[in-house]
């Protein structure tokens, strides 16, 4: 599986609405047998996320945002996927047929390195959906939704 930063971010703060859904998924995955794909990118996002005063009111502070990912990394079943040869084609790919821009190019960054390591995608974002070549999961909001094989959304 590989994590979206959403998940994280909704595990750690404890104002949002899915914080126990997320926190209990993200420790149970953590202290579970399958491995636990959280890419620089995700781990990047959180961290910039999790500390913006924009975002959070309460934001942490870098020390407190690093820790959370230094124990996640900690996990026997977590690692860090990384771009491969295939990934600028996967990538390229993505981008055209689905017309990608702005906002959703790391989405679709996240969804070339799934398809590359052959990863489902758990997040909450829906803008996953557009990708009809990747497995997403929303593990907070709705069923698992499995890629389709003939190609439709």
């Amino acid at each position: 599986m590989l994590v979206d930063a959403n998940l994280l971010l909704f595990a750690t703060d404890e104002t949002n609405s899915f914080h126990a859904a997320a926190k209990a998924w993200l420790t149970e995955r953590l202290n579970g047998a399958r491995r636990v794909g959280l890419p620089w990118q995700t781990l990047g996002a959180f961290l910039r996320l999790a500390t913006h005063p924009r975002v959070f009111a309460e934001p942490l502070t870098p020390v407190q945002a690093w820790a959370r990912v230094s124990d996640w990394l900690a996990s026997d079943v977590a690692w860090i996927p990384a771009p491969g040869v295939r990934h600028p084609d996967l990538l390229g790919e993505l981008v055209r047929r689905h017309e990608i821009r702005g906002n959703l190019v790391p989405d679709a960054q996240l969804a070339a390195l799934a398809l590359e390591h052959g990863l489902t995608v758990c997040s909450a974002d829906t803008d996953f959906a557009r990708f009809h070549e990747i497995h997403w999961e929303n593990p907070v909001g709705g069923p698992p939704r499995a890629a389709d094989p003939a190609g439709g959304a």
